[in-house]
C-alpha cells in the first residue's frame, strides 16, 4: 500500500481531516478533533500509527512481525503497523477500521460524524 492509498483510505473515513500539528511529515489523519491515525510521509517503508484495545494491541504484535508498539504514543494504547508488505491489505484495512470505530466511540454523540451513532 504506498502512501496516495494509504491516504485515500484515510480520508474516506467519515468526519475524517488531515493535519500537519507535529512536523512537515507527520501525517495526523482526525475524526471530531481526535487522532485516529499517524503516518511517517517521509519513510520507506510507510510507518502507520493506529489506536487499539490494549489486549488486542498484544495479540496483533504477537502475530504479525510488523506491528510493533506505537512510536511516540501511548505503547498500552497504540500500535505502529510497519507497511513494508508483509501484512496483506485487508488486515491493515481492519486495525485502521478499529482505530476509527474506538475514537468515534469516545466522542461526545453531538461530535460523532452523521451516521457514526
Amino acid at each position: 500500500m504506498d502512501l496516495d492509498a494509504l491516504r485515500r483510505i484515510l480520508l474516506a473515513k467519515a468526519g475524517a481531516v488531515e493535519d500537519f500539528p507535529f512536523d512537515a511529515v507527520t501525517l495526523v489523519v482526525k475524526v471530531g478533533g481526535k487522532m485516529f491515525a499517524l503516518v511517517g510521509i517521509d519513510e520507506s517503508p510507510l510507518r502507520l500509527n493506529l489506536k487499539c484495545l490494549p489486549e488486542q494491541a498484544e495479540i496483533l504484535r504477537e502475530l504479525y512481525p510488523a506491528v510493533i508498539p506505537g512510536y511516540h504514543m501511548n505503547k498500552r494504547h497504540w500500535n505502529t503497523v510497519i507497511l513494508d508488505g508483509s501484512l496483506v491489505d485487508e488486515d491493515v484495512l481492519g486495525m485502521i477500521d478499529e482505530s476509527y470505530r474506538l475514537v468515534v466511540q469516545g466522542l461526545p454523540r453531538a461530535q460523532r460524524p452523521q451516521g457514526e451513532g
